[in-house]
Order: structure tokens, then sequence, then C-alpha cells
């Protein structure tokens, strides 16, 4: 039988954060020897493109569809007292079958799907490689799905840390199978080399993942086992719900697509993109992943509790933390992108217009960042009322808008027509959500502290920006001289921070002693 810790939104998002952080880290690390080594050429898109196919299928049906839908009902039962455990055995079953149908088709059907995903690889050599690349590593979903299960039963048990250290296991294992590539043939790796070893990695890292969250789960009293799945009430009413979800989680990556598609039509945009979505994914996936893991699980248990005060005191301290921690990095991400990547990325095969190109998309996806993390704060609303067809018809309407958007300015200023349509999106999607909740009563609404200290935190955000222009005017060209450029970097996050704390602390808008506390909590 499982046992089921209480859920403390603060400590919890410390957990995850943590452990999202170090993932990001090695994730880093993974992309800078991806860039020195292979730098923006066919082999480093062919791999990126194979990469995102299961990544892709992953956020539609485990985080984005069926999870949504399996952490409300498993927590309802939790709280009820009622059988849980089989519950979460029959879910277990059903989505392995699922999913070993789906990875079979997908590999008969891998040349269609690289052409959906980068119709501008055919008829060259990217289009081979990433359709050989891409049977390999789309075997990977089957065992992430199912760990974002098991991370689902460990999240609503209150146990936040396996799940959130197991994507740590991915970005460790690419990384080392690009050392062993170097090491193993030390003499001038041809890039195709590398993305061999890459490709074989991912499947490797999803069985590590699925292994590390499987004996966690176990541990916390809940074994699940392959069998034959049963159609039980239980399993259909998921379906129900997950149904919508799916389709919402089809919705958002027609728009990740339209942006490939865009990309794949010039020459080093994929691998662009994919590093401005690396570095502002760092904050999204530390402050609004991790909200997100942690507020769902909550709002559904206060809400079947009848907790109406708690639940919107969840949301709005969610909403509060989100705000104090993304719209600084949004500014910084817009007012120093350049430096940024220069230092992280620049060197290698990755020259000097690579990282002005990839700045360029960096500060654009900056723009979006808030509204990114409060689509992971609003979201769960919605899902811990087991209502998946609103966001799903809002998922619709920033679709088209993304569409249009995108397709329209490539036009006029080419591969940047991507992230400035994911961006107008992200936004029009959260003033749907939020609009959404008038119906749904105060327990839906962010309250008069949030609204309070948002304006605050946005104004010390704005003056730290400031201060970071002004350092850039003042030190900045030093950052493409030698290794300069580490200590400009160093110099203008230390006083982003320093200075973001000071104003923020003064303005009343966060106590540093909430930060204290939070890291105190057990």
């Amino acid at each position: 039988m499982a046992v089921v810790r209480p859920i403390r939104l603060a400590a919890g998002v410390l957990t995850v954060g943590i452990w999202t952080l170090v993932s990001r880290v090695f994730g880093f690390a993974r992309d800078i020897l991806m860039a020195a080594f292979m730098g923006s050429g066919p082999v480093a898109e062919a791999f990126l493109v194979a990469f995102a196919l299961p990544n892709m299928f992953r956020r539609f049906f485990a985080e984005g569809a069926f999870n949504t839908a399996f952490v409300p009902l498993f927590s309802k039962k939790l709280e009820a007292k009622e059988d849980a455990a089989n519950f979460a055995q029959d879910a277990f079953a059903a989505l392995a079958v699922l999913l070993i149908i789906f990875v079979l088709i997908a590999m008969a059907a891998m040349p269609w799907l690289v052409l959906a995903m980068a119709s501008g690889f055919a008829g060259d050599e990217r289009f081979d490689m990433a359709v050989g690349y891409g049977r390999i590593t789309f075997v990977y979903i089957l065992f992430i799905s199912l760990s974002a299960l098991l991370s689902g039963v460990l999240n609503v048990t209150g146990r936040f840390a396996a799940a959130a250290a197991a994507p740590v296991l991915l970005n460790i294992l690419l990384l080392g199978a690009l050392i062993l590539a170097h090491r193993a043939y030390p003499a001038g790796t041809e890039a195709r080399l590398y993305g061999l070893f890459l490709t074989w990695g991912v499947p490797v890292a999803g069985i590590a993942q699925l292994a590390l969250v499987w004996v966690a789960a176990a541990r916390a009293g809940i074994r699940l086992l392959p069998q034959i799945p049963k159609l039980t009430p239980d399993v259909k009413r998921l379906a129900i719900i997950a149904a919508p979800a799916m389709l919402a989680g089809g919705v958002v990556q027609i728009n990740l697509l339209v942006g490939r598609q865009i990309a794949s039509f010039f020459d080093g945009a994929i691998v662009w993109l994919g590093i401005a979505d690396r570095l502002y994914q760092l904050p999204l996936g530390v402050v609004g992943i991790a909200i997100g893991i942690v507020l769902l699980p909550d709002l559904s248990r206060r809400l079947c509790a009848g907790d109406g005060a708690g639940g919107r005191k969840a949301l709005s301290r969610a909403g509060e933390i989100s705000m104090a921690l993304t719209v600084p990095a949004a500014v910084a991400l817009m007012v120093i992108p350049l430096p940024l990547v220069s230092v992280l990325f620049e060197r290698g095969a990755f020259g000097a217009d690579d990282t002005a190109a990839t700045a360029l998309a960096l500060a654009v996806y900056g723009a979006g960042l808030p509204a990114f993390v409060l689509q992971k704060v609003l979201q769960p609303v919605y899902f811990a009322r087991e209502d998946t067809r609103t966001p799903f018809r809002y998922a619709l309407v920033a679709m088209v808008v993304n569409a249009v958007v995108a397709v329209g300015l490539a036009w006029v200023i080419g591969f940047l027509g991507a992230p400035i349509g994911t961006t107008v999106a992200a936004w029009v999607m959260v003033w749907l959500l939020a609009r959404g909740t008038r119906p749904m009563g105060k327990v839906a609404h962010f309250d008069d502290r949030f609204r309070r200290r948002s304006g605050r935190i946005i104004l010390a955000s704005v003056i730290m920006g400031v201060i970071l222009w002004g350092l850039m005017l003042l030190i900045g060209p030093l950052s493409g001289t030698g290794s300069w450029r580490y200590l400009v970097l160093a110099a203008m996050v230390m006083a982003g921070g320093v200075s973001y704390l000071g104003i923020g602390q003064a303005l009343n808008a966060f106590h540093l002693s909430e930060f204290r506390a939070a890291l105190h909590r057990p």
C-alpha cells in the first residue's frame, strides 16, 4: 500500500527545481560539446530532428495528455482511500500496449514523420540520416512515457526527488556518448560517428530512467508490472479525460512543427533555434515545469477535500514564485543574449555568425518566457477539475495564431518568424486561460497579495535590466576577447542577481526570508 506524504508546495518546487537545474547543466554541457564537435552541419541537424520525434510524442502521450488525466484521478483515489494501486497498474498496462503498437507503426512510417518535421531535408543527405537515427531514437518514447506515469505516481504520493532526477540520466549518458566517441576516435572523429553514438545513447537512457522511477515507486509501495491490459471503468474514464488532452498536446506539437518546418529551409537554423530553446528552457524547466508538476496533485487533493481556500493560496503562491524567478530571467535573456550564447557555445565548429543568429532567437524566446511559465500555473486549475476540453479549445486558437504569425513573418525576416510566432501564441494562450477561470470562483483566481507583488516584481526586473544594459555598454566589448568573455558574463550575471534581489527586497516585491524558509522546509 502506498504511503502518502503531505505536499508542501515550496519544498516540492525546490526539490524538482534543483534536480531540473542539475539536468539542464548537464544538458548545456552536452549541447556545448555537440556544437563544438558537430557545429550546425547536416549531422547535427539530422540528429536534432530525430531526437525531437520521440520527445514530441512523449509530450503528446505522457506529460501532455496521459498524466494530465491520470494524476487527478489517482489523487482522488488516494484521498478517498480507494484501491489506487490497481488503478495505476491498469493504466500502466494500457499505456504500455498502446505505446508498443505506436512505436512499431512509427518506425515503419519514419520517412513521412521526418518530412512532417523538416520537409526542407527532402533530397539531401540530412533526410536519410534523420530517418535512420529516428528509427533508433523513437524507442525512447516507450520507456520515457512509462517513466512519466510512474513519476506521476511518485508526485501524488509526495515523492518528487526520483522523478525529478530521472532526466539527469539522459543528459549524463548522452554527454558520455560524445566523450566516448571523441576518446575512441581522437584523430579527426567524423560528425557521423558522433551522431551514431548519440543516437544509440537515447534508448539506453530511456531504460535507465524507467528503472530509476520503477524502483522508487516500488519502494513507495506501488510495484507496477507488465500485464495484459483490462478495460475497466476507471481505464475508460481515464481514456475519456485523456482524449482532449492528447488532442491539445497534438496542437502544441503542431506549433513546434511549424517552427521546425520554417527552420529546415534555412541552413543552420534548426541548430540555432535548438540552442536558443535550450537556454530559455532552463528557467522554464526549473520554475514552470517544477511548479506544474507539484501544483497539479496538490490542487487535485485540495479540491477533493473541499479546501477551496487552501487551493487558492497554493495557486497564488505558485504564481508568485513563478513571477519572482521568471520575469528577471526573461529580462536578462532579452538584454544580454549575445554574451550568453558566445560564452557557452561559440567554439570549435560553432562560429560568430551562429552566435549572432542564436542570440536573436533567444531574445525573442525570452519575451515569451513568463507566458510559458504562467501556462504551467494556470493549466492545473482546469486539469484538477478533470477539464481537459477547455485548454484544448484554447490551444487550437493559439495554434492558429502561431501559424499565421510564424509563416507570415518567415517571408519577411526568415527563421526568426518561428520564435516570434511561438512567443505571441504563448501570450494569447495565457490570456485565454486566465479569462476562462472567471466562472470558477475565487479558488481559481490569484489573491490580492499576488497582484500587489507582481507589479513590484516587474518594476524590480526592469531596473535590473537597465543596470545590465549599462554594463553591456561599459564592459560588453570585452566579451569577444579570449578569456575575458567568461569574466564579463560572470560579472553581468552577478550584478543582475544582486541588484534584482536588493531592489526586490526594497520594493517589498518579495522577502529573502521567504526563500530561506523554503530552503529549510522538510
